[in-house]
């Protein structure tokens, strides 16, 4: 069987963004964040978050930090029966110039290997261009939505 995923930028798309977010109390979802992930899981996609995170590369916060604050995220998601397959990140400040920074596509290729993924199913979103760079650099397409729009995937 065939396996398809949607890859979800984190800030801006699924939770608020206020600003190198890594404190657990600083979690907020947008509101239609919870139904629209139920939605795509009952309807067979694969989920994951594939994040930039300067702000550890900048050191406004450690790593440490961020995988306390996707815990508590993952958490706050798994109350509502929604399970997030795998969450990858990048660390480095744009300045870095790394090869695994959004736009380029080595984070979602890395997690379609891993987990068998057809591209041709599967789709990234984001609210940045960055993120549908990634996604269509990948081969698996992009949409550019704001966390408060998120039902238009599901329509």
């Amino acid at each position: 069987m065939k396996k398809k995923a949607v890859f979800f930028d984190r800030d801006d798309t699924l939770i608020v963004d206020s600003g190198y977010m890594h404190k657990p109390k600083d979690l907020k979802f947008f509101p239609d964040t919870f139904s629209v992930l139920q939605e795509l899981q009952r309807r067979g996609y694969l989920l994951f978050i594939v994040t930039n995170q300067s702000g550890i590369g900048r050191g406004y916060f450690s790593e440490e930090d961020m995988h306390k604050f996707n815990q508590h995220m993952l958490e706050q998601l798994a109350q509502q029966n929604i399970k997030i397959s795998e969450i990858v990140f990048c660390p480095h400040a744009p300045e870095d110039n790394c090869d695994c920074r959004k736009p380029k596509p080595k984070l979602i290729n890395q997690l379609c290997d891993k987990y068998q993924i057809d591209k041709s199913l599967s789709f990234m979103v984001g609210d940045k261009d960055s993120d549908v760079g990634a996604g269509v650099g990948a081969g698996v397409g992009g949409y550019k939505l704001h966390g408060d729009n998120l039902t238009r995937l599901i329509k």
